[in-house]
């Protein structure tokens, strides 16, 4: 029986090639450079450099122009910064929906773990703060931000999207009410600081930390937990009900968005539109700029800031 062997998707060797040379599928407009995720970036490329490469289709066309796959973003900011030329890797499929489908963005866990392996290993704060693009209390909250928690509550929630309140609230807790607490925040899918309060609402005074004062009046009754219960069964169903059709939508807007950047990368049709439409020119850019870069999850090269941080 004859092994299938598997198709690399990539060439092994990378190319230097000019930054003109890379046509790139997405625009990046005003609107894009002057948000958080595009400044995170050029601070990570400005700290610690370009350390994966940027996708190209590995054909060019007869003006030796490659089509740009995956790094737009930087492409853009290395021309801002006067470079000429960037490493990238060739594809073997000229397809670019498909790299950034499926990724995931990085957990507030593992970035608290992230932010202690760069410390431990030299890296200040500030630096770290720098090339994530935040302030330095940020980096010290996060630094600290598991102190007081079980290790059973770290496991259930290190690739969940919490919010970081979540963990205020969890603290509060002995260890035993805080695993408890998280199988009931996984069961439910839900990791809101809102939805951890009323957990805490529910623990007994044996399982908290600190008892409740005697004196204080009861904020959240038996009652009004069977009605939050009821109300998160409905927001599942109908957060079910949007699931089944969401996929196909986000598919269709996908497809015609990329259909009207098309058009507008047409120099007649742009021409026309901002001779005799502006204000219809402006929209178009901003409704496929928001949709083809906020559709799209970072991917290891134009990720979330915090994984540039590793592979800006």
């Amino acid at each position: 029986m004859s092994e299938k062997r598997v198709r690399s998707a990539f060439e092994d060797d990378l190319l230097i090639l000019p930054l003109a040379s890379l046509l790139p599928t997405k625009q990046v407009t005003d609107v894009i450079r002057n948000s958080p995720k595009y400044k995170a970036i050029a601070c990570s490329i400005e700290e610690v450099g370009v350390i994966e490469p940027l996708v190209v289709y590995r054909n060019p066309d007869q003006r030796a122009r490659y089509r740009l796959l995956d790094g737009s973003l930087k492409r853009d900011i290395l021309l801002a910064k006067g470079e000429t030329e960037a490493e990238c890797l060739l594809a073997t499929d000229d397809e670019a929906f498909t790299y950034n489908k499926r990724v995931s963005r990085l957990a507030i866990v593992q970035e608290h773990f992230m932010i202690l392996r760069a410390i431990e290993r030299g890296v200040s704060e500030q630096r770290i703060a720098k090339v994530l693009n935040v302030d330095i209390a940020h980096i010290k909250r996060r630094r600290v931000m598991l102190r007081g928690i079980c290790p059973q509550a770290v496991d259930l929630l290190r690739d969940k999207s919490v919010n970081p309140v979540t963990f205020d609230v969890l603290r509060k807790m002995k260890p035993i009410r805080q695993a408890e607490a998280c199988q009931l925040m996984v069961s439910a899918s839900n990791y809101s600081s809102a939805y951890a309060k009323a957990l805490l609402a529910a623990t007994k005074d044996a399982e908290r930390v600190r008892p409740t004062r005697p004196a204080q009046p009861t904020v959240v009754t038996s009652a009004d937990l069977a009605l939050m219960e009821r109300e998160l069964r409905d927001v599942q169903k109908s957060m079910m009900a949007v699931e089944a059709s969401y996929g196909r939508d986000m598919l269709d807007l996908v497809i015609a968005a990329r259909y009207v950047a098309r058009l507008l990368a047409n120099r007649k049709i742009a021409k026309y539109l901002d001779d005799n439409h502006p204000e219809i020119a402006r929209e178009f850019e901003a409704v496929t700029s928001a949709v083809l870069w906020h559709h799209q999850p970072p991917s290891r090269t134009e990720g979330s800031p915090h994984e540039e941080t590793v592979a800006g």
